[in-house]
């Protein structure tokens, strides 16, 4: 639930586009230009334009119900090789077929350009006596690639506090409570080893490519009887006297197995497939039992 719902809502807020494009503006600079879906003045980088950039653009459907019409617009960019994005630097600075250039001359046109960091960063190496293209375009090259990294890690922290949040939230919800449900599972073998043949279903039904549909997932979890799976669950394991110590153990134990579960979702559901994957491969296995014998 966390995962497919952090991905539409990345999707529809353009989130990891958003970060290059503030990444870009502050690095390469900014222009006003109006848009045409709303009228509005907005600011962009003023590579948007550039051919190699616009064809970046990644193609969605215009909105959750465009899936049944297939109506599909451009969407802002999210990925730029670096070499694409030197190129495009160097086109709008005017360098790009300029083999020679005197110093200054070079500096003319550096400071033609709106202000940014990637300004600056040239005209810092001009002054430093970097005046030959190639030179400038092997700096160029490390400067962005580290500036699109930074953007990425921006992206995946961003990111990575949302699933954080959202799983917080969603086990709340649930109530689903992870040291009950290991109680559960440790105090009935049957139990145990249902869920185990289980696991091991998904793991075949990944490897062959199929399509795992949520709902069927947890019909087959109920069909196992696995109890305290949310709130409304919780019979039994109440205190059922008033003894502070009891309750008070309780809520601990409660407040714990909620926040293993939280954490756990937080890891995503490609986590726990690699691992389910890693658990129930016949490899896994041979070489346990290798290491066992050796």
């Amino acid at each position: 639930i966390v995962s497919w719902i952090t991905k539409m809502i990345i999707d529809m807020k353009e989130t990891r586009g958003m970060v290059l494009e503030d990444y870009l503006k502050k690095t390469v600079g900014k222009k006003t230009i109006e848009d045409l879906k709303t009228g509005q003045k907005k600011e962009v980088n003023i590579l948007a334009d550039l051919h190699q950039i616009q064809s970046l653009q990644p193609i969605r459907f215009k909105s959750p119900l465009s899936v049944f019409s297939a109506v599909t617009v451009p969407k802002m960019v999210e990925k730029i090789p670096v070499a694409t994005l030197v190129d495009a630097f160097f086109d709008v600075t005017g360098l790009t077929g300029r083999p020679e250039v005197d110093a200054t001359e070079l500096q003319n046109m550096i400071n033609a350009l709106p202000e940014s960091e990637g300004k600056q960063a040239m005209l810092k190496w001009i002054n430093q006596g970097v005046t030959n293209i190639n030179t400038l375009r092997t700096r160029a090259n490390a400067y962005f690639s580290g500036i699109l990294d930074q953007a990425s890690a921006k992206f995946k922290a961003n990111a990575r506090s949302f699933v954080i949040m959202l799983s917080i939230a969603t086990t709340l919800i649930l109530g689903t409570d992870s040291i009950q449900l290991a109680k559960d599972l440790w105090n009935n073998a049957e139990l145990r080893a249902l869920t185990a043949g289980q696991a091991s279903v998904l793991v075949q039904q990944v490897e062959a490519g199929q399509t795992l549909d949520l709902n069927t997932i947890i019909s087959e979890l109920n069909k196992l009887s696995i109890v305290k799976f949310g709130w409304w669950q919780m019979a039994g394991a109440i205190p059922t006297d008033s003894n502070v110590l009891d309750w008070l153990g309780f809520v601990l134990l409660k407040v714990l197995g909620l926040g293993l579960t939280a954490t756990a979702v937080s890891q995503g559901s490609s986590f726990w497939y690699d691992l389910l994957k890693k658990l129930t491969s016949p490899s896994s296995k041979s070489s346990s039992s290798d290491d066992t014998k050796g």
